[in-house]
């Protein structure tokens, strides 16, 4: 499941990738860009090496969504296709796949654990102790809210993602936690990450769990 030699390794395939802009108020740039869609060929590819079950539950190549949800929001490229594994994962336990229709429910629980495990593996290969404890607080929050019934689990995913690995998160998941209040993790994710890309990334969230 490492990088591809043919493309020069992960991180110089997102090398060119807009973080901040320069210039602009914080907001990520959210335009289609080819290299970021190369995280879904690996998703796609790492499924199907690791079983033939994976394999048969991948959708034709033109029929899947290969739109990034979250990924623009964090600003070290290394983590951006750990991070699109685990949402994939977690899409098909709670929402729609963008890659993946599976037989039946069996096959869809067991495939989405398959890729939360992925993706945690994927993010603790960059070394960043942080970053995994900042996503296994993330599904930790969000199976509560929905074992809550409650909002939050988009501003979590935006919070976590804006600032993941960078610290910074402790007081507002405390808040979710403790009072099912997602706006201090919204306020996290639009300073970080600006309002236009918080607002497409929720939008792309929420038409997703539909």
């Amino acid at each position: 499941m490492g990088s591809r030699g043919s493309r020069g390794g992960e991180a110089d395939a997102f090398g060119d990738l807009p973080g901040r802009r320069p210039g602009s108020s914080g907001g990520i740039s959210r335009e289609r860009d080819p290299a970021r869609e190369l995280i879904f060929e690996d998703i796609a590819a790492g499924a199907a090496a690791e079983s033939p079950l994976w394999a048969d539950a991948l959708r034709p190549p033109d029929a899947r969504e290969e739109v990034p949800v979250f990924s623009p929001l964090v600003t070290d490229v290394r983590f951006a296709r750990g991070l699109e594994t685990i949402y994939e994962g977690y899409l098909l336990h709670y929402g729609r796949s963008r890659l993946f229709e599976p037989p039946d429910e069996d096959v869809t629980l067991l495939l989405g654990d398959a890729l939360l495990a992925q993706g945690l593996v994927l993010v603790a290969a960059t070394g960043s102790v942080a970053a995994v404890a900042d996503l296994a607080e993330l599904l930790a929050l969000c199976t509560q809210a929905r074992a809550d019934g409650t909002d939050g689990d988009g501003a979590a995913w935006a919070a976590t993602a804006a600032l993941l690995g960078a610290g910074g998160l402790d007081d507002a998941r405390a808040e979710l936690r403790d009072t099912r209040d997602p706006a201090a993790l919204e306020r996290l994710a639009r300073g970080t990450a600006g309002d236009e890309a918080v607002d497409a990334a929720l939008a792309a969230h929420a038409a997703r769990l539909v």
